[in-house]
């Protein structure tokens, strides 16, 4: 195999499918990256046997041929190339050479042959979404998610499609967050649990453009994102995922507006007093139209107050601060719309349109 192309477009290529490499496994060529030139085209490939990413990149090819690269040390080498033309040999023991201007690299490679390749999923029709809807939904969701739980559900995303209508949902057993986006086009109805890992990597490799699309083609076992030059296939989460309606409530005894970047800026303030592994609560007192925030822990005390809006009973309530920071954290929203009934019922987050709802779940303190 002899393959050209630029030391910027090849590492642009090997970042994103890195994305797919494990940390961990007992089949040492998972640990490569796959270059495949034996067509028109020089497709990079990854797969960790749960997600495999492939991506596109442009360049002439001299020889046919495919090798799979240790992924750590073809990252490093490229990363430190200079910015020229990159030229890619092989020979027929599997030794690689990776040359640019002067710089030389030698590395044993493996063969292609033996790569477990992406398998090839019949395309059904797509569901079409803006890339930024989808990197914005992924953004405002996946704190929410619980990875190496006993329950491994919580460790995946609810995609629900029916019609032109897509919501997608998670919760850690503390928090519910949920996004409601209208679609283009009209769907069949479709209901599956996307695993957070496959969403994680797809936010941070795809792009922040209204304009460009991602298609995304639902099957039994797989879900399939397609963009740019880019395909990642994962397997969907098997079993039935929790039944948030049931979990959600339009009733409310006090209903508070305030101004969000305010309240996320106290939040931040509050939880320089508080350590994670304390699990130490703010207490939110809200009276008239203040809303007062306080904390007591080991390192100190905290105590704010900020103007409100408020329609309903005064009441005195108290949250885990990170929980109640994120949720705002995901609203763009100039203000927020903060929904309580008891002082051990959920607090809801939601606007008006519909749009979001976040759920937080309170927790004891003295005087509750």
């Amino acid at each position: 195999m002899v393959i050209t192309c630029s030391q910027y477009e090849l590492l642009k290529g090997l970042n994103i499918v890195s994305k797919a490499v494990p940390t961990r496994t007992s089949n040492p060529i998972l640990e490569c990256i796959l270059i495949d030139a034996s067509t028109n085209d020089i497709r990079l490939t990854t797969n960790d046997m749960e997600i495999g990413i492939e991506t596109v990149i442009p360049g002439g090819i001299n020889e046919r041929g495919r090798v799979a690269i240790d992924a750590k040390i073809f990252v490093d080498i490229v990363r430190n190339l200079p910015n020229n033309q990159v030229t890619i040999t092989t020979d027929d023991k599997q030794m690689t050479q990776i040359s640019c201007e002067k710089a030389l690299f030698a590395v044993p490679g493996k063969n292609g042959d033996d790569f477990p390749y992406i398998p090839v999923i019949p395309r059904n029709v797509p569901i079409e979404i803006s890339q930024f809807t989808l990197r914005e939904t992924i953004r405002q969701t996946i704190f929410s998610t619980k990875e190496n739980d006993k329950n491994q559900i919580m460790g995946g995303e609810l995609f629900e499609v029916n019609g032109d209508h897509m919501r997608v949902s998670s919760l850690d057993g503390h928090r519910i967050s949920i996004r409601n986006i209208h679609l283009q086009n009209s769907y069949e109805d479709r209901k599956v649990i996307v695993p957070a890992k496959t969403l994680k990597e797809i936010s941070n490799i795809i792009g922040s453009s209204y304009d460009d699309i991602v298609s995304i083609y639902i099957t039994d076992n797989h879900i399939i994102f397609e963009f740019d030059m880019t395909t990642v296939v994962s397997r969907l989460m098997d079993g039935e995922f929790f039944q948030v309606d049931k979990m959600l409530s339009n009733d409310y005894e006090t209903k508070v507006m305030i101004n969000r970047k305010e309240l996320i800026e106290s939040i931040r303030r509050s939880m320089l007093m508080v350590n994670e592994s304390d699990k130490k609560p703010i207490v939110l007192d809200i009276y008239e139209q203040t809303f007062n925030m306080s904390v007591s822990t080991f390192k100190g005390n905290f105590d704010e107050s900020l103007n409100i809006i408020k329609d309903g009973r005064d009441i005195k309530i108290a949250f885990n601060p990170k929980f109640l920071y994120e949720a705002l954290n995901a609203i763009d929203d100039e203000n927020a719309t903060i929904y309580l009934l008891t002082p051990r019922s959920p607090l809801f987050i939601r606007d008006d349109a519909g749009s979001y709802i976040y759920l937080i779940l309170p927790v004891n303190f003295n005087g509750a």
